[in-house]
């Protein structure tokens, strides 16, 4: 048993209460998410909420991230869309699996640690595009059951709720954090709704969530290549999809609690939840940052936060739709728009005076992209590139040559700089082929040999000089650089790298 406790909670303290209602604060807003994001990928309201369940179960026993909250998401419902539409839900079961067996893959392998790749303007992009989207979704609930913008005074009562859910999330922690504030907005809300008898929205207005366990359930697909190639890009679109969101969540919560959270453990426990929606007539999903701040926010930091909210959202499905159905969704807004409000970077405006430009321009790009597309995945992937061209671009600039001819006559080169694809026109011209001596000396102690690009640069340098019948010696080459040029000798001619002998003088002892 006290192994077991250990695990749920390694070396931290923990709070009993604070981690059961935290908990039962998240539940209460993954309901109308998961039911949303159900909608969204054309699928039943159930389907959403067993997805829920069993990625927050999964996830918070045996993921990386205590604290965090896993759920039927967004990102991964846009994926889903048009798979719903050809080819049913049983598929999407199917496709689910094995996304999860990708991600499963991916912490075995541990390529968790891609994730370093990431530079820090593009997760602020991240961050900011994902608090405007979490607040634009948030604006459908002010319209009416016809689609149309509310007006008077059905418009007054729904927004006065919503500002005074915000009015107490904001305000209560300042005089007592003893219960999570969030908590007391959603019940405060109700009890004036019930008491007052206020006609308003409620979360049965959107659907049902009436339910019973979630049904274990083979998906009904023929097992043939011609249906492995169907699911295919779908799987690997959700395992990326679910991998960058959740990595990048796992990221902002180590940074706000500051502890450190194990990115390739969570790729598995990411992977074998998302295995067991798709078994467990879920849609699947990934980390949430919206109700992890949540969770986080409430002063929730062990694993037993999430298993509340997971089990929680079961005994709502199984004995509690009713009362559920009942909630406002006034409250449950005022909520999601204080998380938007508390997700969005505030700081990456007062750093935008001491930020490069391109860094600014990356960091405003993936937060364009985030808002517009509502795709994690692809504006994560966009900023990378983006980053990476801007670095390749900068470095390709910087390499510099000193030269200087010594009394022998011999023209040294004294490379600075990394050689690679980028910086090759720069370093080719550098060197005077027609004009040199019979013998050259390319110094790269204070540079590298990168990649392919910069040896066929050396080497159809070294063959210019060759057709002249100049000698080329090409010295100090780190041991890497060295290494590639041996696994390229068929191109490069092996007998111009030199490297000086260096002996250090030393003092004779007892004669020796």
């Amino acid at each position: 048993m006290q192994t077991l406790i250990n695990f749920f909670t390694p070396t931290e303290k923990i709070d009993y209460k604070t981690e059961v209602l935290s908990g039962l604060t998240v539940a209460l807003a993954l309901v109308p998410e998961a039911v949303a994001f159900a909608l969204i990928a054309g699928l039943s309201p159930l389907t959403g909420l067993y997805a829920a369940f069993v990625m927050g179960l999964i996830t918070s026993i045996f993921g990386g991230r205590p604290g965090m909250i896993s759920g039927a998401t967004g990102a991964v419902a846009v994926v889903l869309v048009s798979l719903v539409i050809t080819h049913g839900v049983e598929y999407v079961f199917a496709a689910v699996i094995l996304a999860g067996i990708f991600q499963v893959i991916t912490g075995v392998l541990k390529l968790g640690k891609l994730m370093r790749l990431v530079p820090h303007p593009v997760i602020f992009g991240f961050v900011n595009g994902l608090a405007i989207i979490i607040f634009s979704s948030q604006l459908d609930q002010f319209k009416d059951s016809t689609g149309n913008w509310m007006v008077g005074e059905q418009l007054y009562i729904f927004m006065g709720l919503v500002l005074l859910s915000m009015l107490i999330i904001w305000g209560l922690p300042k005089i007592s954090k003893a219960i999570p504030a969030s908590l007391v907005a959603i019940l405060s809300i109700f009890g004036i709704v019930v008491a007052l008898g206020i006609e308003t929205r409620t979360v049965g207005d959107i659907a049902s969530i009436s339910g019973g366990f979630p049904p274990f359930h083979i998906p009904s697909v023929p097992i043939d290549m011609e249906m492995f190639m169907v699911i295919l890009p779908y799987s690997a679109v959700i395992a990326a999809v679910g991998l960058i969101e959740s990595l990048l969540t796992l990221n902002i919560i180590d940074e706000i609690t500051e502890t450190r959270g194990r990115g390739n453990k969570e790729a598995v426990a990411q992977g074998a939840a998302n295995i067991l929606s798709g078994f467990f007539s879920g849609m699947g999903g990934c980390a949430m940052i919206g109700q992890s701040l949540i969770n986080i926010s409430s002063g929730a930091r062990a694993r037993l936060s999430g298993i509340v909210a997971a089990v929680m959202l079961l005994v709502f499905i199984m004995f509690g739709a009713g009362l559920i159905e009942k909630l406002p969704m006034a409250a449950l807004t005022g909520l999601m728009i204080m998380v938007s409000i508390g997700t969005f970077e505030w700081a990456s405006f007062k750093t935008l005076r001491r930020m490069p430009k391109s860094d600014i321009f990356v960091m405003v790009l993936v937060t364009m992209v985030t808002a517009v597309l509502h795709n994690l995945a692809i504006a994560v992937v966009v900023g990378v590139i983006i980053a990476a061209l801007v670095f390749a671009w900068d470095n390709a600039k910087r390499i510099r040559a000193r030269k200087y001819v010594d009394e022998k006559g011999v023209k040294h080169y004294e490379i600075y700089g990394p050689l690679f694809f980028g910086s090759v026109t720069v370093f080719n011209e550098k060197f005077d082929v027609l004009g040199d001596p019979n013998e050259i000396v390319i110094d790269f102690a204070e540079s590298r040999v990168v990649d392919m690009s910069a040896i066929e640069a050396l080497n159809r340098l070294t063959g210019r000089y060759s057709k002249l019948g100049k000698v080329v010696h090409l010295r100090h080459l780190s041991s890497d650089c060295r290494k590639l040029l041996k696994d390229a000798e068929a191109i490069i001619d092996v007998n111009v790298i030199e490297d000086p002998t260096y002996k250090l003088p030393v003092d004779e002892v007892n004669g020796e």
